[in-house]
């Protein structure tokens, strides 16, 4: 019989309890953040409407939906459904959806998976999750800047430090198109090229840049990869250019002095390859690294995509699968969630230890029963492993006392405790560590 290929799907991964508990730990500390500040949770399903996906991503961006076939009667024909690419456009969607609801100013958070038809590599998945917030309602300004230092906090809260923030706007770039001569309907084509100068470097992107007809915009590249003093003069012609700016401007001088464990810098070169941002944009970095850890930006004509009116919204996203690789060890054994493990002495006592870890869970102690037929030093064994702290073990001469031995696995310390002190024991005793 042929062996089938156990491993997961490529570009997607297995994660065994260290791994979630070391991934949960990171993800409480964010989720910690995004609340003090505010923001509220959502969730949307992890299929949406093709429709709605299509077209909010950019050349590049459209072709890594991973679409789902059709079903039943329909099968055959050409796919309606997709998994989500981010959690922006099912934000837009729900706002859209639900405008009586959400309120003149909604901030809401959501930590999920998306899914993307990339190529496999190094830090890039097919299945990963995103870390959003995002600010609905307000114009360019407090929500900008509030997006920015709640993603920093949260970089700090998980113990990074000395990143760096780099900071755009849409509005720039347009006024350098503007200004350099570049026909403004090829601006997604000169951003989706800029948006990989990171990847493949200034003379990549005038490659690219010449391989799409687009010869003139080589100056552009020259303008923002040169003095800033320059650029300025240079946008000095472009009503957008000296919109962009000024957002830029404000945006330092309201959020560089309250960035937590790094700073905020001008970085003309920026673009995000996303094509509906419309604003401000930023991506973190860590000291030495080519990619970006958090990102964002403001987005004002997307919602009214879907809404029929204009909702402006700014937010961003922690990159939090190159985040934990830095801040989170896994337990490379297999953890367990239970801070007491029930031995369980021979067939007459499993009733009681049973009725035992009922009393602890009650009590939230969480309590595992060991299931196994096996000796007390395989149990002990068991629970050691697991990194389970306490032991509770109850023999014949236990049993006829009335009492337990609750044995601490890391100091091999053994106690005799009454069977009506338990839960106050350890109690006591998980609440001193």
């Amino acid at each position: 019989m042929d062996t089938a290929n156990t491993k997961p799907p490529s570009g997607m991964r297995d994660f065994l309890p260290g791994e979630v508990k070391a991934r949960e730990k990171v993800f409480g500390q964010v989720r910690a953040v995004f609340e003090s500040y505010g923001f509220a949770p959502i969730e949307t399903p992890a299929i949406e409407r093709l429709e709605i996906l299509q077209g909010k991503y950019g050349e590049e961006g459209d072709r890594l939906i991973f679409k789902v076939a059709q079903r039943g009667a329909k099968a055959g024909e050409e796919a309606d459904l997709a998994l989500r690419y981010d959690l922006t456009v099912p934000l837009a969607r729900v706002v859209a959806e639900y405008q009586g609801r959400t309120g003149k100013i909604f901030k809401r958070y959501q930590v999920a998976p998306v899914w993307r038809a990339d190529r496999p590599g190094r830090g890039r998945f097919r299945e990963f999750y995103q870390c959003d917030v995002d600010i609905v309602g307000p114009e360019f300004g407090l929500a900008d800047a509030e997006a920015i230092l709640v993603l920093t906090e949260a970089l700090s809260a998980v113990g990074l430090k000395g990143f760096e923030v780099r900071l755009n706007s849409r509005k720039v770039l347009r006024g350098l198109i503007e200004s350099f001569g570049v026909d403004p309907a090829r601006e997604t084509d000169v951003l989706t090229a800029l948006d990989k100068f990171d990847k493949i470097g200034g003379s990549g992107v005038a490659a690219e840049l010449r391989e799409r007809g687009l010869e003139a915009a080589t100056s552009l590249l020259a303008g923002v990869s040169g003095p800033e003093d320059e650029l300025r003069r240079q946008l000095a012609s472009s009503e957008a250019g000296r919109a962009g700016l000024d957002e830029v401007d404000r945006l330092i001088d309201l959020v560089g002095p309250l960035v937590s464990g790094g700073r905020i810098a001008f970085s003309p070169l920026l673009a995000r390859g996303l094509s509906y941002y419309t604003g401000p944009i930023f991506e973190v970095y860590m000291e030495g690294s080519t990619s970006a850890i958090s990102s964002g930006g403001r987005y004002d004509g997307l919602i009214g995509m879907f809404a029929g009116r204009q909702i402006p919204a700014a937010g961003g996203s922690l990159g939090i699968e190159r985040i934990i690789p830095l801040v989170a060890a896994a337990d490379e054994g297999v953890v367990s969630p239970a801070r007491v493990l029930l031995a369980v002495w021979d067939a007459d006592s499993r009733g009681h230890a049973l009725g035992l870890a009922g009393q602890l869970r009650a009590a939230r102690i969480p309590a595992e029963v060991y299931l196994g037929d096996d000796r007390m030093g395989e149990q002990l064994g068991y629970a050691s492993a697991r990194g389970i702290p306490f032991a509770v073990l109850r023999g014949p001469k236990e049993k006829e006392q009335g009492t337990v031995t609750l044995r601490d696995l890391a100091t091999r310390e053994q106690t005799t405790v009454p069977d009506e002190d338990l839960v106050a024991e350890l109690s006591r005793r998980l609440s001193a560590r």
